[in-house]
């Protein structure tokens, strides 16, 4: 065995024992801990053929970064691994700019998706809707792709433009948009006032710190104004703080219960968000809750609760099914794991993770027009195919 190989394996020995796998030096163990220490050996010994035999040479840091990428990434959409330099970057950048675009993305199906065109951005203006499938970033295909990866290529200076390919799945249509990034503010609620018959109506943009505060007092603006029933758009938002969405459900449910809670594997991440009765309107105000393919996350929860509590009809399409809560740990050189550590449960019981909500009254507005062949997970090879 080479110095090399010796060194690797006693670093990687030590942070067995150091992780409590070892049973200190007797080595004292169960089955599960001995998987993992061979497996661990497998991953030593590929480090050092790799430094020995590769045709250029290699820093061994660049190795265990990108072995730790592949790991996250292997787990689910939503799981990464952050580089010093991502995660500074990550501390500092309001998340959901991306790249001034204006929109919210996810990994869906292994093809990096639009959650939604977040409202007045240039990306809204541009026509990207709920559900658009990026399938080219510049003429760079996005197969395999990670989150992070998508927003490096989607940020820039503002003024300069990007092309995105889209599939739009519903029409079976692959065509390009070219879009100006720009310096996206964004606001949380929008739009309140009295339409025809006393209805009143607010159009919830995103889940902000200060949006329970502004939904409140656009409730009661309302109230002053005489509403006697209430429409709550919460169609293309993308979610936010997980508070602001209880808060905001609090505010219309007249029910002691839970509004949302989080289940992880260990139960350390496990927690009931439970209605504290500081409700705004009246149980016999007539509530209707819009939602498209764009609600998710916060929104989901917002809507699913009001749902199971029987307080509201959601009216619309079925959601995009964000139920997942991602947790960042950092690591010891300045890197981070982002990785999940819980889904969310609505009070039924029942799981938005990748379900989404589906809606008391379906509405749809689009004609579906594609074959078996323009599904997603076929889109990428069709295009090989030219």
């Amino acid at each position: 065995m080479s110095k090399r190989r010796v060194f690797i394996w006693v670093i990687i020995t030590f942070l067995f024992v150091g992780l409590g796998l070892g049973g200190g030096f007797c080595f004292q163990r169960t089955e599960k801990e001995q998987k993992i220490y061979k497996s661990l050996q497998l991953f030593s010994d590929a480090i050092s053929i790799i430094e020995d035999s590769y045709v250029e040479e290699v820093d061994s840091k660049d190795l265990i970064y990108g072995a730790m990428s592949g790991m996250l990434s292997s787990l689910d959409p939503y799981s990464q691994f952050l580089n010093p330099d991502e995660y500074k970057e990550m501390q500092v950048q309001t998340e959901g700019e991306f790249g001034g675009l204006g929109i919210r993305i996810a990994i869906k199906d292994t093809i990096l998706t639009v959650i939604t065109p977040l409202h007045g951005t240039p990306a809204d203006k541009a026509g990207i809707e709920a559900n658009d499938r990026i399938i080219k970033i510049d003429d760079e295909s996005t197969e395999e792709i990670t989150l992070r990866g998508a927003v490096k290529k989607l940020r820039g200076e503002p003024g300069t433009k990007v092309t995105l390919t889209i599939f739009r799945e519903e029409k079976g249509e692959i065509f390009n948009v070219i879009i100006i990034r720009d310096i996206i503010k964004i606001e949380s609620l929008k739009g309140d006032r009295i339409i025809e018959g006393h209805i009143g109506y607010i159009k919830l943009i995103e889940l902000q710190e200060d949006t329970p505060e502004e939904f409140k007092k656009a409730i009661l603006k309302l109230k002053k104004e005489e509403m006697e029933s209430l429409i709550l758009d919460l169609r293309n938002n993308p979610g936010g703080l997980l508070n602001s969405a209880v808060d905001i459900a609090d505010m219309l449910i007249n029910e002691k219960g839970v509004i949302v809670s989080t289940e992880a594997r260990t139960g350390r991440e496990s927690y009931s968000y439970k209605a504290r009765m500081e409700v705004l309107i009246a149980d016999d105000t007539p509530m209707v809750v819009l939602i498209n393919e764009g609600s998710a996350s916060g929104a989901e929860i917002i809507a699913g609760a009001l749902q199971d509590y029987k307080r509201a009809i959601l009216l619309g399409a079925k959601t995009f099914g964000k139920g997942s809560v991602q947790t960042i740990i950092p690591l010891g050189d300045g890197s981070a794991l982002r990785i999940t550590t819980s889904k969310y449960f609505l009070p039924s019981g029942r799981s938005i993770h990748e379900k989404g909500i589906t809606p008391d009254i379906i509405v749809r507005t689009k004609i579906q027009k594609i074959d078996k062949e323009e599904k997603p997970e076929k889109i990428f090879e069709k295009l090989k195919k030219g």
